[in-house]
């Protein structure tokens, strides 16, 4: 009995987790006129809003590329100043470490909305407004407290013996850390960059504020700005279409690299 209800359970969280997405999916391949039918699937089912997202007015096609264009710099550049940062903390010994690693993690707490205002009125300043750095700059700021958490935790279960053997056959504490420390940590930055990626690749109040030229805008931006027929209408169809296009390659990559995640998030768990 304790078993089934433990199997029910499991079932309820999945079905509540996924039902939204299922939702979405069922509302992409109706047809326009029926988009708010309430029935469970789609009757007949239509790829009508799938071609809408891919219409050259969209230019979904170039969102989608400014998305990756985005995400992939902002991933790349935290986790560069990351793993350093990360090394540093765990690693090295100076006063006040801990007050930095905390002062690093309060940064998040801050909530994006609260940054909009300075942010806005920086980039207009330094003429950054409707550039890809505008997007990127304040992503990474996003970004790095996560990062340098997350490495720095990783980092600290690594044996220091490992480094001080490599010293002992003669390399230096760079070399140590190139060739010994970084391949070790591979689990932990590989599932740091895919919490990276992802962030950025769903930011959206930044990329609307800081961006309004339409070749420019990421695909959040862009399905959040889609038209109907009149230019009037609510497109409800067409945006579930555009959400299942940008969600279905992130649910791909985790379900083809949920091993590396996992024993990314859980190595060093114990000694």
């Amino acid at each position: 009995m304790k078993r089934v209800l433990t199997y029910l359970g499991l079932a309820g969280v999945i079905v509540f987790c996924l039902a939204p997405f299922y939702w979405m999916v069922v509302s992409a391949f109706r047809r326009p006129k029926d988009q708010f039918d309430s029935t469970p699937w789609p009757s007949p089912w239509s790829t009508e809003n799938l071609r809408a997202v891919f219409d050259p007015d969209n230019m979904f096609v170039r969102a989608l590329l400014n998305s990756l264009f985005v995400a992939g710099m902002t991933t790349l550049l935290t986790l560069t100043i990351a793993v350093f940062t990360a090394y540093t903390l765990a690693r090295l010994d100076f006063r006040f470490k801990n007050a930095v690693l905390g002062l690093v993690v309060a940064t998040s707490m801050f909530p994006g909305i609260s940054q909009v205002v300075p942010l806005l009125k920086l980039f207009i300043d330094i003429d950054w407004i409707n550039t890809y750095q505008a997007m990127i700059v304040p992503s990474l700021g996003f970004a790095l407290p996560l990062a340098v958490w997350n490495l720095t935790v990783f980092f600290r279960q690594l044996p220091f013996e490992l480094e001080q053997a490599a010293m002992t056959d003669g390399c230096s504490r760079g070399q140590a850390f190139r060739k010994i420390i970084i391949p070790l940590a591979a689990p932990g930055v590989f599932t740091t960059a895919i919490l990276v990626f992802f962030m950025a690749w769903n930011e959206f109040i930044i990329a609307f504020s800081m961006v309004n030229e339409k070749s420019m805008q990421t695909a959040t931006v862009a399905i959040a700005k889609f038209t109907g027929m009149r230019g009037f209408d609510q497109p409800f169809g067409t945006q579930m279409a555009a959400a299942v296009v940008v969600t279905v390659p992130l649910v791909v990559v985790v379900l083809i690299f949920q091993r590396r995640i996992v024993s990314g998030l859980t190595a060093g768990g114990v000694k």
